[in-house]
């Protein structure tokens, strides 16, 4: 795709680095076929094709029509259409840098509910014992809740069901636990621990963990997003090397820690920090072993898109599941996006809970008993749409998994 960059953005940084991208494109429309959002809406401009232009218009005019934002916001950066583009076209990368440029350079006029939802977003999720000190009070009036809260409120039957034994450790690593999922749904990284002891790995946690930073850089603030991540990236390297594997259970945060090499690349002070925690970072389903043995549970499996498309890890938790002897039923599309998408099901509920709907519907077709995934918004908005439990994958093999 040729490209005429406008002559006030052409020393920036990124916006070099977004014409590079623009040029891989072929404009060869394959994309479409797995766009959730092209899918349910029919219009080009919310698909990543015509997202592309509209990016590219920005940068050769140096300013963006009226509604152009609406069609980023609407991007769930599932990243689906990277596993499908022929060509490698780095698109959540670009869709980053044009939600950058839109929030810092063109300020675009959202409804004001949108604004302060958003707001309250990057100011809530980041702070863990904030965010669990209004939960728990929001568990006590739960019943009273209007439907749109309730409703973010997963069924937790599995908390405190699982109890860790003491063994000897031959290694130990690193488990981080999330600003959400630590109060939401604190039953994965206790389930966690119970099956890593039975392969002689401890568990440690930082003391004072702190945001991966995805919710302010996926919003389009960079900049704060660049100062969390900056944060953990100092707490972490402070424990590294005292642990084998850094580990996320939830999918969202560890697909952002495995693009820190890449938002840092040219920083010399946390490029090297950002590569050497990279290089110890794995997806929980890297580390869980395939020598567990569980009831044969009819099972449907939910891969998050930040397991299957950002971290290209497809296939991992039928896997383990299977040679497990769970029943591993099959279900379409499962490239498509649950809706769930970090803050999307609050930002654009409508849309979410029609493609939580679709995504549901597809995983009931053969009747499971259980639908596991992996990253903690997924299992909370599976949960508030589907009559079947919903849980992650590693509680479900501890609670089923034969003695």
């Amino acid at each position: 795709m040729q490209t005429n960059i406008h002559p006030n953005l052409k020393s920036l940084p990124e916006v070099q680095e977004a014409e590079q991208i623009l040029r891989s494109c072929v404009h060869c429309g394959f994309c479409t076929a797995v766009c959730p959002t092209y899918q349910e809406l029919g219009d080009d401009l919310d698909s990543p094709r015509g997202r592309i232009y509209l990016i590219k218009n920005l940068l050769e005019q140096d300013e963006a029509g009226d509604n152009s934002h609406e069609h980023l916001d609407r991007c769930l950066t599932c990243r689906s259409c990277e596993t499908t583009c022929p060509s490698g076209v780095q698109y959540a990368r670009l869709l980053d840098i044009g939600r950058g440029l839109f929030e810092t350079r063109y300020q675009p006029k959202r409804q004001l509910l949108r604004n302060l939802m958003s707001a309250a977003l990057r100011f809530l999720l980041p702070k863990p014992r904030l965010f669990a000190a209004l939960y728990h009070m929001g568990l006590f009036v739960k019943p009273v809740l209007p439907d749109f809260l309730r409703s973010k409120m997963p069924t937790n039957y599995y908390v405190n069901q699982i109890e860790s034994q003491q063994r000897e450790c031959q290694s130990q690593v690193l488990v981080l636990q999330g600003c959400v999922q630590r109060s939401l749904t604190p039953g994965v990284n206790q389930a966690l621990e119970s099956l890593l002891l039975e392969q002689g790995v401890g568990v440690t946690y930082l003391s004072e963990e702190g945001c991966c930073g995805a919710v302010d850089y996926h919003l389009g603030h960079h900049d704060a997003g660049l100062e969390r991540m900056k944060a953990l990236i100092n707490r972490i390297e402070a424990q590294i090397d005292q642990v084998e594997w850094v580990i996320s259970t939830a999918t969202g945060c560890g697909v952002t820690l495995k693009d820190y090499p890449e938002l840092f690349k040219h920083d010399e002070v946390y490029g090297p920090k950002a590569n050497h925690i990279a290089a110890k970072l794995r997806d929980v389903s890297e580390v869980v072993g395939t020598n567990y043995r569980c009831q044969p549970v009819n099972v449907a499996v939910h891969t998050p898109c930040t397991l299957q498309h950002g971290q290209k890890l497809p296939g991992k938790i039928e896997q383990i599941l299977s040679t497990a002897g769970a029943n591993v039923i099959p279900s379409d599309e499962a490239h498509l996006c649950c809706g769930s998408s970090g803050t999307y099901s609050v930002l654009e509920p409508a849309l979410s809970k029609q493609l939580g709907t679709r995504k549901v519907n597809a995983l009931t077709q053969h009747a499971p008993e259980v639908i596991v995934t992996a990253n903690v918004g997924c299992q909370t908005h599976l949960d508030s749409l589907a009559d079947t439990p919903v849980m992650h994958w590693v509680e479900f093999l501890a609670l089923y998994k034969k003695p």
